[in-house]
């Protein structure tokens, strides 16, 4: 067995595979294909999404959940977690745990023109008066990593010797959504038997999550041993969601992950999750993916 301590996920450059030469290009496909069979996390640099966007956008977000809790309340859609706008501190939860998640979070789904056969399947979104530029920037981090998103996917479908807009077709005015999370500091909030977000995998396709503000991801390597991820400035770690699976027929796996409590409990952490999906109609039959043989489906 590998020693997971000294294991880490790939760190590629997309810049390669956009504008590199034929050999970069190569190799970018193989660690990013690689990485997400191995692991079903890779991180990327160099991905085209403007970090200082990123980085106004976190300032934005930490203004939104430093307002009264009445005031982001009047932003709660009826249904909890997956619908648009604010979800209260510990509402959602993972699957078989009795407790919450220590955190809150707000949803940003796809904006669609008037007209558009999909606008009304989708809900509509809420946008915070209270905070200046913050539809403007989210909309604008939205379309950044949709964009960066379909270019990994056409890696990914390259590397499987599908044609280039397999995956990416998939997500053509898909039902994506943005969510901006806060995980507040621990002293006055912790609930015992809670952590920030309990082990889950992601059902979507990929999942983009732009640098955090602090550590806590870690994932379950296919040796059963948690090994800690973080993202620093200028990186995207990306990870492969039920969905992808689904199509790849297991051959790239929905990694089991989670976000732990930290050491200290005034600790801080905003993060901000792209969850890729496909439109309502799309048929997720699995794919035959030349030179791979679909592997088991992991153990719970």
């Amino acid at each position: 067995m590998r020693n997971s301590a000294r294991r880490h996920i790939p760190v590629i450059q997309l810049s390669r595979y956009t504008q590199g030469t034929p050999a970069e290009r190569e190799h970018f496909v193989k660690t990013w294909g690689d990485g997400l069979i191995e692991f079903g996390f890779v991180t990327i640099e160099d991905h085209g999404v403007d970090p200082e966007l990123i980085r106004r956008v976190y300032g934005e977000v930490e203004q939104l959940f430093q307002l009264p809790e009445e005031a982001k309340k009047r932003y709660h859609l009826a249904g909890g977690a997956g619908a648009v706008g604010y979800t209260s501190f510990g509402e959602e939860h993972a699957k078989n745990r009795k407790v919450g998640d220590l955190k809150e979070f707000w949803h940003v789904g796809r904006e669609l023109p008037e007209g558009h056969p999909l606008r009304a399947a989708y809900s509509k979104n809420f946008w915070p008066a209270e905070i200046s530029g913050f539809k403007e920037d989210v909309l604008k981090l939205f379309k950044g990593l949709d964009d960066a998103a379909s270019v990994m996917l056409h890696a990914l479908a390259d590397y499987f010797r599908l044609p280039k807009t397999t995956f990416s077709d998939m997500t053509v005015d898909g039902q994506s959504v943005l969510r901006l999370i806060h995980y507040p500091p621990l002293k006055d909030k912790f609930v015992p038997g809670a952590v920030r977000a309990a082990e889950h995998e992601d059902i979507n396709l990929i999942t983009l999550l732009c640098e955090g503000t602090d550590s806590g991801l870690e994932i379950l390597t296919r040796e059963g041993e948690w090994l800690p991820v973080d993202t620093k400035k200028g990186q995207i770690v990306v990870d492969s969601g039920d969905m992808l699976s689904r199509v790849t027929q297991n051959v790239v796996p929905a990694t089991t992950h989670r976000v732990v409590n930290p050491q200290k409990s005034d600790a801080t952490r905003y993060s901000m999750p792209f969850f890729v999906h496909p439109y309502p109609e799309c048929l997720l039959a699995p794919l035959e993916l030349q030179g791979h043989v679909a592997k088991e489906p992991k153990l719970p």
